[in-house]
């Protein structure tokens, strides 16, 4: 039995068949001009299907609003040319044996670089982070058009083929501002003191979301703690605080959490159960019931996939990963930047090969 069967189980659930538990996380890319995905984009995601990933989760897409995105070559998830692009993206996926669904988007007041959008940027309460000023505060037909163009981007996504569907509920942006008490001040029924009280619009989101779609469609909804605007920061400081904040979710029609750390191996609440406890996908698993994914550094350093195929002494990233999987302590795992420069990574760790880690300067294109 290899050290790394794990992974290479099959998965299903709702419908969904993935021919292993290894998923492409979303990374922007900001290379679709004018918002169009091409031949180059298609591409890109064909070559990781090819190298034997189960699921790709695309870049972030942005939904239907005047200031959706915070750089000017992320792609639309809207649009007749947009949404043609996206459906070479899909065929091409699926030509090379993979499933794939878009992480569907919207960045709030965040900003990245000194590019502008012509709207001014929207957010709960006209915040960047606690304090921090930046844009227009949402009103009630804002928060309505802004669900709507949720759903409307779900549905695409079905109708163009599409697996599943990911809502970007993360890492700072939107619905994350809505969750987080420093960015959210609301004295309405969208903000409130309790983190049950400011999932409200996510929870309106997936509820819209999974009408636009039906019953069979998978929905992802990725989450996080940290925030870009501070790494440090808590949505959830217990077990019951998470429970508040994921129970209303689930109900809602969330079918798989996305689990967002810096580093898949830290103990969620360790405080409880040790550092070697259950990570934040664990507790996902653990409180909602629901499958979950888990995400943060996966392969990353050459000595991590070294350890992958038998080489070196620092074997404990791949001890951690394959343990918690295997105690289906969560039953997915995303690689994000280890992807961009390995567009056969997979392959090379069932084969157990080493291969490099990432390499910043393959940013620079897409390849």
């Amino acid at each position: 039995m290899s050290a790394t069967d794990a992974l290479f189980r099959p998965f299903t659930y709702k419908g969904l068949t993935l021919k292993n538990r290894v998923v492409m996380a979303p990374m922007t890319r900001d290379m679709a001009p004018a918002g169009i995905p091409g031949p180059a984009n298609a591409e890109y995601y064909r070559r990781r299907a090819e190298g034997g990933v189960g699921l790709i989760l695309s870049e972030g897409t942005v939904v239907d609003r005047p200031a959706s995105r915070n750089l000017p070559n992320i792609p639309f998830f809207h649009g007749d040319a947009a949404l043609a692009g996206w459906k070479s993206v899909v065929d091409a996926v699926h030509g090379a044996g993979a499933k794939m669904g878009p992480q569907i988007w919207h960045t709030g007041s965040t900003k990245a670089g000194d590019w502008k959008p012509e709207a001014p940027v929207e957010s709960p309460s006209g915040l960047l982070a606690p304090g921090k000023p930046r844009g227009v505060t949402m009103t009630e037909d804002d928060i309505a058009a802004t669900i709507a163009a949720f759903a409307r981007a779900a549905a695409d996504a079905q109708r163009l083929g599409f697996d599943v569907a990911e809502i970007h509920g993360a890492h700072g942006y939107l619905i994350d501002q809505f969750f987080w008490a420093g960015t959210n001040l609301r004295s309405d029924a969208w903000g409130g003191p309790t983190i049950a009280d400011r999932s409200r619009f996510a929870v309106e989101v997936v509820k819209a979301v999974r009408a636009a779609v039906g019953p069979d469609f998978p929905v992802i909804l990725r989450l996080s703690q940290w925030k870009q605007q501070d790494y440090a920061a808590r949505l959830a400081e217990t077990p019951a605080e998470m429970e508040a904040w994921l129970g209303p979710l689930s109900d809602a029609g969330v079918d798989i959490f996305h689990c967002s750390q810096r580093r898949f191996w830290d103990a969620e609440f360790p405080e409880i159960d040790g550092t070697e406890g259950l990570n934040f996908a664990g507790w996902a698993r653990k409180i909602t019931g629901k499958p979950t994914i888990s995400v943060g550094s996966v392969g990353l350093s050459g000595e991590f996939l070294a350890a992958f195929a038998g080489q070196g002494a620092e074997a404990s990233p791949l001890d951690r990963l394959t343990a918690r999987m295997e105690r289906d302590e969560f039953d997915l795992i995303a690689v994000g930047r280890a992807l961009i420069s390995h567009p056969d990574w997979v392959q090379a760790v069932r084969a157990g090969r080493a291969v490099g880690g990432f390499n910043a300067a393959d940013l620079a294109e897409l390849a």
